[in-house]
């Protein structure tokens, strides 16, 4: 123990962030490693508590929040667009994307999808169709669906007994988080050859996942209502798309711009309103 020094640890961190060229979260999760074994040995051996406090007492880096990454209404279209639905594998994709964009899903909870957690309803049935995503600490929602979702998945699911998964690979196996992730990553690559938009943007399901909470805050859908569909505990996280959207950011300018601001006219100043209320 008193060969790793707290002194030692400090350099080791100087060293990721400097000669490693690490990123602080890189250099923060490394540290937060050599603190839980300084908290182990801790309870384990009463006589390195000292040198336990010197590891614990060395403090994590603060570090900026990145503005949330998401797609504007042609990137999102353009990539719905690129799978080719002549084909088996095309036409999953292409409803692998559609489903991620609808539901804000993360890529485990598609990955985890069951065909008894879809309600696809017929025609002539009026009722919502909606999807059930159980999300991190096992929480249930509801979601609903599009009509092009809708039909998409009937199409996807036909023939398929509830307890199987709805989105599966090619040999009939369940896809598993990292294959949902890598539909998105080479379709987004694809797409990025005819959109010059998509080049600059790092896409995978999480993005899309902020692409769909953008898009319903710009729909006009309240927050709470957000926080819900996308399965947030708190609304504080939620309201980072508040944040980051420019587009809702310049409406608001344009509703306070000055040369646009009326003065409004009193009532008092308004002589056939007196002559009226004076008759009464």
């Amino acid at each position: 123990m008193k060969r790793v020094s707290a002194q030692l640890v400090k350099s080791f961190m100087q060293h990721i962030e400097v000669t490693r060229e690490c990123s602080i979260s890189t250099r923060n999760q490394r540290l937060a490693a050599v603190r839980t074994l300084a908290g182990f040995i801790g309870q384990n051996s009463p006589e390195d508590l000292a040198w336990c406090a010197q590891i614990r007492a060395i403090p994590f880096k603060k570090k900026g929040h990145a503005p949330v990454g998401y797609l504007e209404k042609e990137e999102i279209d353009a990539l719905l667009a690129t799978p080719n639905q002549n084909s088996r594998l095309g036409r999953r994709d292409h409803t692998l994307l559609l489903f991620l964009y609808n539901s804000g899903a993360r890529a485990n909870e598609v990955a985890q999808l069951t065909v008894g957690d879809l309600r696809l309803h017929g025609p002539r049935q009026k009722s919502q169709p909606f999807v059930q995503l159980q999300g991190k600490g096992n929480k249930v929602r509801h979601c609903p669906l599009w009509a092009s979702t809708t039909n998409a998945l009937k199409e996807l699911v036909k023939g398929h007994d509830d307890g199987q998964h709805v989105f599966r690979n090619r040999i009939g196996q369940p896809m598993t988080r990292f294959g949902v992730r890598d539909v998105v990553i080479r379709y987004a690559r694809v797409a990025s050859e005819k959109h010059a938009g998509l080049r600059k943007k790092r896409v995978g399901p999480h993005v899309i996942r902020h692409t769909t909470a953008t898009h319903l805050l710009r729909a006009g859908v309240d927050l709470n209502t957000i926080r819900a569909w996308l399965g947030h505990v708190s609304i504080d996280t939620t309201n980072i798309y508040a944040e980051t959207d420019l587009q809702m950011k310049a409406m608001a300018l344009a509703k306070c711009d000055g040369r646009r601001l009326r003065k409004q006219k009193r009532w008092r100043d308004n002589p056939d309103l007196l002559e009226f209320l004076a008759s009464l």
